[in-house]
């Protein structure tokens, strides 16, 4: 296989990048960087080449070496386009055209063409729709910021200003012609995603992005690095808070700082220490840094903050370890109070190193602190609950030390290697599709959680089980979003389902042509969302006696999310009725609770699958473990429930015709569906 990324924006080098040379010089040549080094270890891999700009002059004369080799398998090949000299990401536009006449030719003079594309921004991306309309090599798209957020971040009318506006055009046609786009989390493709015209969930797969962080979690304090940022302290025994990012306005270092200088009692326990880049003179400093660095310093003179606030000029690229572990020696933690932050690699870093979290809730530090439990979230926007925050921290040593362990789970939950190997999955099988199966004679659904995953090894007897399954399509009944579900179902490689119900019934896909990409059922959305209105319901639920939201990534258009216990089921279903709103309630775990339209279940699901196909009554085998199954299990003739059940469902009296399986997890699918061929056979 051989990829062919492009990248245009920033200062790229294969070795020691600049981070903070100029405003584009971020995360996204991090990512790129370490992924095409995971890649290059995968031996399905042949050649890999990155595609950036050659500039002259500044910033220096590296970027105007045509080729640099940065490995056996890897070249960085530098193009240049209509403009001699540095352009930012706002005028970048302006040599799409030109770069893509040179990659044509590029490509044209090679002895292989690339088998695919893969576009980092959405600069990038317009030029691979050149190559692909010209050459029809298909392309993959990696957004990594976007002009909607952007401009939801700024308020007012940014959205119209006519950088953005341009912007986000080219991200809409990006969204539109990529055959996949890789997001890195779930909030990219649930939210920031989804606020575009062009928005199709099917196509949009969260695969998180590594990190080497072994270097991280062996940092050790360095005295030059401690004298850089002690000689701005008082007392520099202090517990820090420690921020780590460009100074650019959607780093929001603002905030922090004030959240700081606002509380008398986070000042007298922590010092403040912001990492912003470096410079060598703040006129110097490109895009809105300068503007930016001159607020954070009038900021800090604005609540005298001289002697328990650092901010070094200067540090090199191999210093971030030490910084963390500053941090560490001294007791503080790690602040991040971006508006956004599509990833947070730095969260990462910091949390490997040793450092509870404290992060914003918009972007990807959602998936980090729910799978590592390394910290606490807030609003950016609120500098007294970013206060807050730290100091419950501070001031809770248990507490500490629970994140600080949930951070040592880092180094597995985002490693390279699995980020590359289901990238290249993915690819592969765009380069070699498998067709979904038609015509069907038998169809198998299953939950998710603890029913088709929760044992490795029953799911690899379920592997290979159902690659002889020739006339059976596969399918999964989750409460998970598409995004959540279909990212476990990859991590843990399980088959590809035929049709995805998600979000307890609300929400179905079916698998497209290309066997990698799905299309969200149309008819079955007409179907449920008659009599629906989200905001009457959530109105109504509203201070309802033990009922507490699920969090904003759990919410969908057509269901609402709660945590409540089986007595704040019953009082939502006698408020739902004494209202008079037609809703479906399901309950499960005595933990979870969903709101849907009253045609939506996992059960009705089914079924409008199941005449999709075409398909008798006993041609359909359906699997759970829980109470949110109940539904499914109750339509359906051929009802399997997994030995490892819970919420009483085998007791439960409208599953009496349901087989309960001896074995467990997959192995207890396996059995059932066993079982019911067994009777029909004998049957007939």
């Amino acid at each position: 296989m051989f990829v062919l990324h492009v990248a245009l924006q920033g200062c790229l080098r294969g070795r020691d990048v600049v981070y903070g040379l100029t405003a584009d010089t971020g995360g996204h040549i991090r990512y790129l960087l370490d992924l095409v080094a995971a890649s290059a270890q995968d031996f399905s891999v042949a050649e890999i080449v990155v595609a950036t700009r050659l500039f002259q002059g500044a910033p220096g004369p590296d970027y105007a070496v045509p080729e640099e080799r940065i490995s056996d398998k890897v070249r960085l090949v530098r193009l240049p386009s209509a403009a001699p000299g540095y352009r930012t990401k706002e005028a970048m536009h302006e040599e799409v055209a030109s770069f893509a006449e040179n990659l044509v030719a590029w490509i044209a003079a090679q002895k292989r063409a690339p088998d695919l594309i893969h576009a980092h921004y959405a600069d990038a991306a317009a030029v691979a729709a050149i190559v692909e309309a010209r050459l029809g090599i298909p392309f993959v798209f990696t957004a990594h910021s976007l002009g909607r957020v952007k401009a939801a971040m700024l308020g007012g009318d940014a959205a119209g200003a006519p950088d953005l506006a341009r912007r986000i055009a080219t991200e809409e046609a990006a969204l539109a012609q990529a055959t996949l786009v890789i997001a890195s989390s779930r909030d990219e493709a649930e939210v920031q995603y989804a606020g575009y015209e062009s928005y199709n969930p099917g196509r949009v797969r969260v695969i998180p992005p590594g990190s080497d962080l072994a270097r991280f979690a062996a940092a050790c304090p360095h005295p030059r690095v401690d004298a850089l940022i002690d000689r701005f302290l008082d007392d520099p025994g202090k517990p820090p808070l420690l921020a780590m990012a460009r100074p650019v306005a959607r780093k929001n270092l603002a905030a922090l700082i004030q959240a700081y200088g606002e509380s008398p009692e986070l000042r007298a326990r922590a010092n403040l220490v912001i990492v912003a880049g470096t410079r060598d003179d703040i006129d110097a400093l490109d895009g809105d840094m300068a503007a930016t660095m001159r607020d954070l310093l009038v900021l800090i003179d604005r609540y005298d903050l001289y002697g328990s606030v650092a901010y070094p000029k200067t540090h090199r690229p191999d210093d971030a370890p030490a910084i963390y572990a500053y941090a560490r020696e001294r007791g503080g933690l790690f602040v991040n109070p971006a508006l956004n932050e599509p990833f947070g690699l730095t969260l990462l870093e910091a949390s490997a190193a040793g450092l509870p979290l404290v992060a914003t809730d918009s972007g990807g530090p959602n998936d980090i602190v729910e799978t590592c439990g390394n910290g606490l979230l807030v609003d950016p926007r609120d500098p007294e609950a970013i206060a807050q925050a730290c100091l419950r921290i501070l001031a809770d040593p248990a507490l500490r030390a629970r994140y600080v362990a949930g951070g040592a789970r880092a180094a597995a939950a985002y490693d390279w290697d699995r980020h590359a190997a289901r990238y290249h999955a993915l690819l592969r099988a765009l380069l070699a599709p498998e067709p979904p199966l038609r015509t069907p004679w038998q169809l198998l659904v299953c939950d998710i959680d603890n029913t088709l995953v929760g044992c490795e090894a029953a799911l690899g007897i379920f592997r290979r089980w159902r690659s002889q399954q020739a006339g059976l399509a596969f399918g999964v009944a989750t409460g998970r979003s598409f995004h959540s579900a279909m990212a476990v179902l990859e991590q843990q490689m399980s088959p590809r389902p035929q049709v995805m119900i998600t979000s307890v019934g609300s929400e179905i896909y079916h698998l497209d042509a290309n066997g990698v990409t799905y299309t969200a059922d149309g008819a079955w959305r007409a179907v449920i969302e008659a009599g629906w209105d989200r905001g009457a319901l959530g109105a109504a639920l509203a201070g309802i006696d033990g009922l507490l939201p699920q969090g904003p990534l759990e919410q969908r258009p057509y269901k609402l999310s709660y945590f409540g216990d089986a007595a704040a089921a019953r009082r939502v279903r006698a408020h739902l009725a004494e209202a008079g709103l037609a809703a479906g309630v399901i309950h499960s775990h005595d933990r979870y609770l969903d709101v849907l339209p009253a045609a939506a279940s996992k059960g009705t699901a089914v079924d409008h699958v199941r005449a999709l196909y075409g398909l008798p009554e006993r041609a359909v085998f359906v699997a759970g473990d829980s109470g949110n199954d109940v539904e499914m299990l109750r339509a359906r003739v051929q009802a399997i429930i997994v030995a490892n059940y819970s919420d009483d469902l085998a007791s439960n009296a409208a599953l009496k015709h349901s087989y309960v399986a001896r074995a467990s997890h997959a192995r207890g699918i396996i059995e059932g569906v066993a079982h019911f061929r067994r009777m029909l056979a004998h049957a007939s």
